[in-house]
């Protein structure tokens, strides 16, 4: 590799890994929205949770665009090709989003948490009811159901949340202790997966990985025991946010 694709590639994993962080903090955030949102239906301000739904769509377009930059950086230094001429990389980099916005599972991670946002409102007051427009009988998965399929390691038997290095399975997307997995897999010819009824095989540690989304899943689990967010706390930010508005009005009168 040559002394320029080499810092191409550390800028794109920089790149990539600065707007990971930020996909982060939007998960977080949207996650804090949605524990507000079930305070404000139960403190019977629904004036206030439309307010939320309408921030928690907005901050939805931001999580999709910086997701899809986050998996398409990574890209660009494959997709990059030297010549004499300058290298447009805003066009080449539109040009990876583009195509990641063909594969990736973002655009239906977005919906899922919509999904949860609004099936937590609901169960406010009708929980066990379906959500109107579930009644269909084609309708198979809500979004209660969760991603993370094991909540402990199946080698370990540790808690995926106390999991210091956890990894998944690309194929059956079972989650366990990095070096565990790995020993077991060297320690068993032709293994499979560890999960008890699981028949997928697990023939390379290449595919045992800590994925983009592994993290964010496992703090969001951890996050939803006790210790939520406080809807009191966000919701003097609120009056005070709409105290600027009222003073912004004010001076423009």
């Amino acid at each position: 590799m040559s002394s320029a694709a080499a810092r191409l590639a550390t800028a794109a994993d920089n790149a990539s890994s600065e707007a990971q962080s930020l996909v982060m903090d939007m998960r977080k955030a949207l996650n804090s929205m949605k524990s507000l949102a079930v305070d404000f239906e139960r403190a019977g301000k629904p004036d206030k949770v439309k307010r939320l739904e309408e921030e928690v769509l907005e901050l939805m377009a931001s999580y999709e665009d910086c997701a899809h930059l986050a998996e398409a950086v990574k890209d660009v230094p494959g997709a990059y090709q030297p010549s004499d001429q300058t290298t447009d990389f805003k066009k080449l980099i539109e040009a990876e989003v583009n195509k990641v916005k063909g594969t990736s599972r973002v655009s239906g991670d977005s919906q899922r948490l919509l999904r949860q946002f609004r099936e937590a409102v609901w169960d406010v007051h009708h929980a066990g009811q379906p959500m109107p427009g579930d009644e269909q009988e084609d309708v198979v998965m809500t979004s209660t159901q969760n991603i993370i399929l094991n909540v402990k390691c199946p080698i370990t038997l540790k808690p995926v949340i106390e999991l210091t290095n956890p990894v998944r399975c690309q194929d059956c997307r079972h989650i366990y202790d990095k070096d565990a997995i790995i020993d077991y897999i060297r320690r068993n010819k032709a293994p499979k997966c560890p999960v008890a009824g699981c028949p997928k095989a697990l023939p390379h540690v290449a595919r045992i990985v800590c994925d983009s989304y592994l993290l964010m899943e496992i703090e969001e689990l951890r996050s939803s025991g006790p210790g939520a967010t406080n809807a009191s706390d966000v919701e003097d930010i609120l009056d005070d946010e709409e105290d600027l508005v009222d003073d912004d009005e004010d001076g423009d009168n």
